[in-house]
C-alpha cells in the first residue's frame, strides 16, 4: 500500500525518498503503456481497412476454387489464401508482440527483424497518406534491448514523420552498425517539413509539441519524443536529430554494440 501525505510528513527523509522513486517508476511504466496504446490507434484505421483487404482476397479466391474445377485454377485460389493468410498472421503477431508489456527485460536481438515488425504494421499506414517507404539495411547489427519500447520509439518517430509529410513524401529507415563507435544504429529519416531552430531545442522536453493533434486525435502531447529519450537513456543509448526547415527531420536511435547471440547447439542423442 503506499504512503499516505500524512504518513510522508511522519517517514524519515531516506525512506520519504524511496517511495516516491517508486511512486515515479510505476508512473512512468504506466505513461509508456498509455503511449503505447495511442500509437496503435493512430494505425487503427489503416491495419482495420488491410483486413478487410485480406478477407476478400480469400473470400474471392475460395468463390473461384469452388466455381472452377480444374486442379491449376484451384492451385491459384489456395496459393493466393495461403498468401492472405500469412499476411494476416504477420501483422496479429506484430500487433500482440508491440502491445503486451514486457517489463525491463532486455535480450541481445538482431535489430533488422525488430524494426522489420514495426514495418510490418506501419506499411498500410504509409500508403493511404502516400508516402514512400525505403529501408536501406546495411548491417545485421546485435543491441541488448526491450523488443517492446525500442518498437514503441520507432513507431512513434514513424508517426510523427508521416504526420510531418501532410502532402505525401519520402520515408527512409536505415540500421547500420557503428563498429568504430561500438554503436548499432537506426534512422528514420522524412522529406516533411522540418523543425525551426528555435523549437528543436527543446522538443525532447515533456509536454512540449511542435504540432497539433490528427484527424485521429494522434500527436500534440508532447510526450512521444520525452519518452523516447528516456528509453534509450536507460538502455545506455542515445537519441540525436536533425532537421531543416523544409528539407526534412532525421532521428538517430544509437545503440551499444553487442555480440550476436549464440544459440545452444543442438544435441543429438544416438539410439
Amino acid at each position: 500500500m503506499k504512503a499516505t501525505l500524512s504518513e510522508f510528513d511522519e517517514m524519515p527523509t531516506t525512506a520519504r525518498i524511496i517511495e516516491l522513486q517508486q511512486q515515479i517508476q510505476s508512473l512512468q511504466q504506466q505513461l509508456l503503456q498509455a503511449q503505447k496504446m495511442s500509437s496503435v490507434g493512430a494505425l487503427a484505421s489503416s491495419i482495420t481497412h488491410e483486413f478487410n483487404n485480406i478477407l476478400m482476397t480469400v473470400i474471392n479466391y475460395a468463390k473461384m476454387g469452388v466455381r472452377h474445377k480444374d486442379a491449376a485454377t484451384r492451385d491459384k485460389a489456395f496459393d493466393k489464401i495461403l498468401a492472405a493468410g500469412h499476411r494476416a498472421s504477420k501483422i496479429t503477431t506484430g500487433m500482440l508482440s508491440y502491445a503486451k508489456q514486457q517489463g525491463d527485460r532486455r535480450d541481445s536481438m538482431d535489430l533488422v527483424p525488430l524494426v522489420e515488425d514495426v514495418l510490418v504494421l506501419v506499411e498500410k499506414d504509409l500508403q493511404r497518406y502516400r508516402i514512400r517507404l525505403t529501408t536501406q539495411f546495411e548491417a545485421h547489427p546485435f543491441a541488448a534491448v526491450n523488443s517492446g519500447q525500442v518498437q514503441q520509439v520507432l513507431l512513434n518517430l514513424i508517426i510523427n514523420a508521416r504526420q510531418a509529410m501532410e502532402q505525401g513524401g519520402n520515408l527512409v529507415v536505415a540500421v547500420r552498425a557503428n563498429s568504430e563507435l561500438g554503436q548499432a544504429e537506426i534512422s528514420i529519416r522524412d522529406s516533411g517539413c522540418g523543425i525551426p531552430p528555435e523549437k528543436l531545442r527543446r522538443i525532447f522536453e515533456p509536454f512540449f509539441t511542435t504540432k497539433t493533434a490528427d484527424e485521429q486525435g494522434q500527436g500534440g502531447t508532447g510526450l512521444g519524443l520525452s519518452l523516447a529519450r528516456d528509453v534509450m537513456e536507460a538502455h545506455g543509448g542515445r537519441i540525436r536529430v536533425e532537421s531543416a526547415v523544409g528539407a526534412g527531420t532525421t532521428f538517430t536511435l544509437k545503440f551499444p554494440l553487442v555480440p550476436a547471440a549464440v544459440r545452444p547447439a543442438t544435441v543429438h542423442k544416438m539410439g
